[in-house]
């Protein structure tokens, strides 16, 4: 599924030392403190400089503080000079404060090296920050979640953020689901594809769907999107992947990746109407591949990806690689 590269430290010409982590909440406030401390904790254990946001555990109703406390902490995280800057969660709070981010700021710590990490709604930052600068950052882990779980982190969603830290990642494969041929033409459900030089682009598809029509969602021709979603029933991803369609930009890409959609009930109003009828569904409305099964969403195991950059996709049977090389 990841492709970790096993290599001696002493000749790769990277620094695997220490990071700087800068943890902030740029969104919803944190309910689980003990988790919160959990994530900080293994993050010092794995020898790193972790720097908490003063306001990392503000509350202001739903959020980690209100609008201008939020933004604050986000042109913290920027002038901090962290390696890796760290959302505490997601949930939701960024789409609100988009107009007041300064992207300049945000899109010169990038270029100084720091990599903006994060998932669910920080979907809503790394696609206005994409559309305003055309700058990279990196869909993956959220302290709470994934580095605050009781008992041991996903090993593969570890081994996926040292390659960010240690900066050796150059992709990450995985085995998409078993699907039937075409029932007519007997072909293979996704055919065998390589896309050269692509933008990697997406997120959650709430959030993503939410920022269509505003200049905070990116105009991408010919990109690879990938979308995830959780507590979504295959209606509600299949209206919104509509409304994607209906907008021109599905129509525009040269593939769109699936990743995982977890948290719904099937009804039985249903009737047998489910996720692979809508993956059905939109392969007979675009003409670019509809790829399965990617490693990431609301789950523990998670790769990271960079969104923004330029890719390279192949397809061979149910084995997909995305491949970018070194990200510096």
């Amino acid at each position: 599924m990841h492709e970790h590269h096993d290599h001696d430290p002493s000749h790769c010409g990277h620094d695997h030392g220490p990071r700087h982590i800068y943890i902030y909440s740029p969104a919803s406030a944190i309910r689980d403190k003990a988790a919160f401390k959990r994530g900080i904790a293994r993050l010092k254990a794995l020898g790193h400089e972790v720097e908490v946001d003063p306001d990392a555990q503000a509350v202001h109703t739903r959020f980690a503080g209100d609008d201008a406390t939020r933004l604050a902490a986000i042109h913290r995280a920027a002038a901090s000079g962290a390696d890796v800057a760290l959302i505490t969660r997601g949930a939701y709070g960024l789409t609100r404060i988009l107009p007041g981010i300064r992207y300049k700021a945000v899109a010169k710590a990038i270029e100084r090296g720091m990599k903006f990490v994060g998932l669910s709604d920080f979907t809503a930052f790394q696609n206005a920050v994409l559309a305003q600068t055309g700058a990279t950052t990196w869909a993956g882990p959220a302290l709470i979640s994934d580095f605050g779980v009781e008992g041991e982190p996903d090993d593969i969603m570890m081994a996926c953020f040292d390659d960010l830290l240690t900066g050796h990642g150059e992709g990450t494969g995985w085995r998409m689901n078993k699907e039937q041929p075409h029932a007519v033409t007997g072909k293979p459900a996704v055919p065998d594809v390589y896309v050269k030089n692509a933008t990697l682009w997406g997120g959650n598809l709430a959030v993503l769907t939410g920022l269509v029509g505003t200049p905070y969602f990116p105009q991408v021709k010919g990109g690879i999107l990938f979308v995830e979603d959780v507590s979504e029933h295959p209606y509600r991803i299949e209206r919104m992947l509509t409304q994607l369609l209906h907008a021109g930009v599905l129509g525009q890409q040269k593939a769109v990746v699936l990743g995982q959609f977890t948290g719904y009930r099937l009804a039985p109003h249903d009737k047998g109407f489910k996720l692979q009828s809508v993956v059905d569904w939109l392969r007979t409305q675009i003409k670019a591949p509809v790829l399965t099964n990617l490693p990431f969403g609301h789950v523990q195991t998670k790769v990271l990806l960079p969104v923004g950059a330029t890719v390279s996709l192949s397809v061979e049977e149910r084995d997909a690689l995305i491949y970018w090389g070194h990200q510096h």
